[in-house]
């Protein structure tokens, strides 16, 4: 029987999903002390899987806004006609055993250990990256005019480098001052712009020699088209609300 359903966030949250730590179930985060599951790269068909396994579990995730429109199904098969292929397949793997061991003739074979392999010689001491706190300041600017977007398009616009708390980009002038931390022999940035309609992820170029008494003064300059076609990313309880048949569009 197919489920068909669509995803909400009706609480969304505002921690910083860059500087959670990365594990094999997701990313953590401090603040809930929960795992984050990013579903936001993920195809509609492995959306629909993962929902499908996991329909019980209380999900905290990270989507695009344009996945809470969409409309996800998957195939829900039968407890008990699982648990009874499950039981056949159990009895071919015992049958399958009782024959092998009746045919098959196990030899035991003393094997010789093999040598360990080492390395002698001396302990290197290894540096830690040095980090390095700084502070930009400079313009975010449209790449066509090379003014500051349009306040009345682009209201509230932030700005975050290298995982750094947002602020406020300056609507009139498009200045903006943040401070950041930086690792010794980068060469690039990482910045982010958003709104409350808009999302941008972009890397810029760096070179630490730029920095002068602790500032690095730098516009930072940004295609309208690219802003404004970005798609926002949304963190939050996952809901899930299953649908009639009758409700879904026709694919």
């Amino acid at each position: 029987m197919k489920k068909k359903f669509t995803l909400e966030i009706a609480s969304p949250c505002s921690q910083n999903f860059d500087k959670m730590i990365p594990n094999a179930n997701g990313s953590f985060c401090n603040s809930c002390m929960k795992n984050v599951i990013d579903l936001s790269k993920k195809t509609n068909s492995e959306v629909a899987r993962f929902i499908s396994e996991n329909k019980d579990r209380n999900i905290c995730a990270r989507l695009k806004t344009t996945q809470l429109k969409e409309e996800f199904q998957y195939n829900e098969t039968s407890k008990i006609n699982n648990l009874k292929y499950a039981a056949v397949v159990a009895s071919i793997l015992l049958a399958s055993n009782m024959t092998g061991q009746e045919k098959v003739t196990v030899e035991t074979e003393i094997g010789v250990p093999q040598p360990a392999n080492y390395i002698v010689g001396k302990v290197a001491n290894v540096q830690n990256i040095a980090e390095q706190s700084i502070i930009i300041k400079g313009k975010l600017l449209e790449a066509k005019t090379n003014k500051p977007f349009d306040r009345k398009i682009f209201s509230h616009l932030t700005l975050s480098i290298n995982g750094s708390e947002r602020v406020k980009v300056n609507s009139k002038t498009g200045y903006f001052s943040i401070p950041i931390k930086v690792l010794s022999g980068r060469d690039t940035l990482e910045v982010i712009v958003q709104s409350s309609n808009y999302y941008l992820s972009k890397t810029i170029p760096f070179n630490i020699e730029m920095v002068k008494g602790g500032i690095l003064t730098q516009d930072i300059i940004v295609n309208e088209e690219d802003l404004s076609q970005a798609v926002i990313l949304t963190l939050g309880g996952l809901g899930i609300n299953y649908l009639p048949e009758n409700n879904f569009r026709k694919s």
